[in-house]
């Protein structure tokens, strides 16, 4: 026998007689699709990270801003795209020479948006008070992740929110359809002739 259909064709007293009693009955079996274990379901992990490393030491808060604006972008898709929401953010800020800088804070409520997430990573780079801290990289971790559906959703009477989360939904089609550079800021889309 050199493959598998050959072993599920043959009767199950035929392959004990080769194998031997128990490990002819499981070979037959498994050969057949039969297994006695439950299918257990993969583990969603607990935690997720972007990061993002500056080409040079930087001081630019306004570079580092844009920078943490699209992990937060990029963290958010992939939560969605898993079906989970994160519960906390953490930070680490990498500074020129080793040293790092790490602070953790949780969401309101757990969550997978854009704004969410941003509302907390910006207060996160607030709370470093960079001044002249040359950084030379961001990580940006979901933590405390659970399934999207194990969380209520909560009604809002926000229509501003409503219209950013249904813009979101777009651009993650979009995304899905062209490609995860099909959106991005507008200054790097002008082209001059």
């Amino acid at each position: 026998m050199d493959c598998v259909g050959l072993l599920a064709s043959l009767s199950t007293a035929t392959v004990q007689r080769i194998l031997g009693g128990r490990a002819g009955r499981l070979a037959a079996d498994r050969a057949r699709g039969i297994a006695p274990r439950p299918v257990a379901p993969r583990a969603v992990p607990t935690s997720t990270s972007v990061s993002h490393l500056f080409p040079r030491h930087t001081l630019d808060g306004a570079e580092v801003r844009a920078a943490l604006l699209d992990l937060v972008v990029q963290l958010g898709l992939q939560l969605r795209q898993r079906g989970q929401v994160a519960r906390g953010l953490a930070l680490t800020l990498k500074f020129a020479g080793g040293p790092s800088w790490e602070k953790t804070r949780r969401l309101p409520e757990a969550s997978a948006h854009d704004d969410d997430l941003r509302t907390v990573a910006y207060r996160l780079i607030d709370a470093a008070g960079l001044q002249r801290g040359r950084l030379t990289g961001l990580v940006l971790k979901g933590e405390d992740l659970v399934g999207a559906d194990q969380v209520a959703q909560q009604i809002s009477l926000d229509r501003v929110r409503e219209d950013r989360l249904v813009a979101e939904e777009v651009s993650d089609r979009i995304r899905a359809r062209f490609g995860p550079g099909a959106i991005g800021p507008a200054a790097t889309r002008l082209r001059v002739s």
